[in-house]
């Protein structure tokens, strides 16, 4: 697994919404679309808005989200309202590109079967995500695939809720399509997450990020988070 470190955050951010282009026009070169998931957080927002200068087909383009946290619309918990302002005001995207998890349901369960539904009429059968893009915890959860939650041991479907984890339910993208993607993008920042981007990296499997497949997979990594392996 390939790792790139740069000096800050917004360095590594920029740098990310450069490998997204790239990754976007070979993909729809190859196959007329680009379908990509995106994890919440501060850098992720700071990578989304730099994409916005880039030269992308956005026409072609469709965004999906990696977990969200169960929260009413207006909620600024939700990954969904920092995701829509990163893109609808710094690209030509069109709202309907960008898909929604459907938190807001009374039925959770059925609504994560719906969302999967829908990733497979974009993504095919079973779908396949171009680019996942995922964050990293001090504690090693990626997504809301968090240590000792029940849906880690989930094989039979792409999409799944959990339990409360810091105060909130999330909807989540499980192991297997996250593993199927074509190409993984980790965006790690920050001195807290030293210890386990070196887990992360070794595939320590007591860690859930541990577990996400290595070989289609880069980091982009600031100064602060890859420790001795900026050296």
């Amino acid at each position: 697994m390939k790792i790139e470190v740069f000096s800050d955050d917004e360095s590594a951010a920029r740098a990310a919404a450069k490998f997204v282009a790239a990754e976007a026009a070979a993909a729809v070169a190859a196959r007329g679309l680009f379908v990509m998931a995106v994890s919440g957080g501060r850098t992720p927002w700071i990578m989304l808005r730099a994409l916005g200068n880039e030269k992308v087909q956005w026409e072609r383009i469709h965004i999906v989200q990696v977990d969200e946290r169960i929260a009413p619309a207006a909620n600024p918990d939700r990954n969904l309202m920092h995701l829509r302002e990163s893109l609808l005001d710094h690209s030509p995207i069109r709202p309907e590109q960008i898909h929604a998890m459907p938190v807001e349901s009374p039925d959770l369960e059925g609504a994560a079967r719906q969302y999967a539904s829908q990733l497979g009429e974009i993504a095919g059968s079973p779908p396949m995500l171009d680019l996942v893009h995922l964050g990293l915890g001090p504690d090693g959860h990626t997504a809301s695939l968090v240590p000792g939650e029940p849906v880690l041991n989930v094989t039979g479907v792409d999409v799944a809720v959990t339990g409360v984890y810091q105060g909130r339910r999330r909807m989540t993208l499980t192991y297997p399509i996250i593993n199927r993607a074509r190409r993984i993008l980790w965006l790690v920042t920050g001195n807290e997450k030293v210890g386990a981007l070196l887990r992360m990296r070794k595939g320590d499997p007591s860690i859930p990020a541990g577990r996400i497949c290595q070989d289609r997979a880069v980091i982009f990594a600031d100064r602060a988070a890859a420790g001795d392996l900026a050296a």
